[in-house]
């Protein structure tokens, strides 16, 4: 029954916020206050209510798909070849660069970093040799998944 009276209490609350009055002063030097609270010499202000507007116009999403312009299909399928010449020159492209990157890499492989003590010996420099071999594998792998990632591309087109 309390839970009856508080909720119904807090209704009214709300309904008197909704209603507030304005009121209007301004003081001698010109300043003016607006307040919803009764100010001693301030004037009670009469506000029409505030005009209505359409509603905004839809969006593109809300757009039914007869809204929505349409190719023809000479049109969209000068596009798709379009599509598919460009990756299939990629292709081409990494798959060239794929070769040349093994060939850089294999050559790194047969030619090992060396550098010559104050013997005047010739040594491996694993260090260095580690970096250029680490480098040029992860060349190859770029190409590799990029080729990777085009062949898919182009079996998706073809379904």
């Amino acid at each position: 029954m309390k839970l009856r009276y508080f909720f119904l209490l807090c209704v009214l609350c709300q309904a008197s916020v909704v209603q507030a009055e304005i009121y209007k002063r301004v003081d001698a030097n010109g300043h003016v206050t607006y307040s919803s609270d009764p100010i001693k010499g301030a004037k009670k202000l009469q506000l029409a209510p505030l005009p209505t507007m359409p509603p905004p116009p839809r969006s593109r999403e809300q757009e039914s798909a007869t809204d929505f312009p349409r190719v023809d299909s000479a049109t969209q399928k000068g596009r798709d070849n379009t599509s598919r010449q460009i990756l299939e020159d990629e292709l081409a492209s990494e798959e060239k660069a794929l070769t040349e990157a093994r060939t850089n890499l294999q050559t790194g492989i047969d030619a090992p970093e060396t550098l010559t003590g104050k013997d005047g010996k010739t040594y491996l420099n694993k260090i260095k040799q580690e970096e250029k071999v680490g480098a040029l594998q992860k060349e190859v792998k770029v190409h590799e998944k990029n080729i990777a990632l085009l062949k898919k591309e182009l079996s998706n087109r073809s379904k």
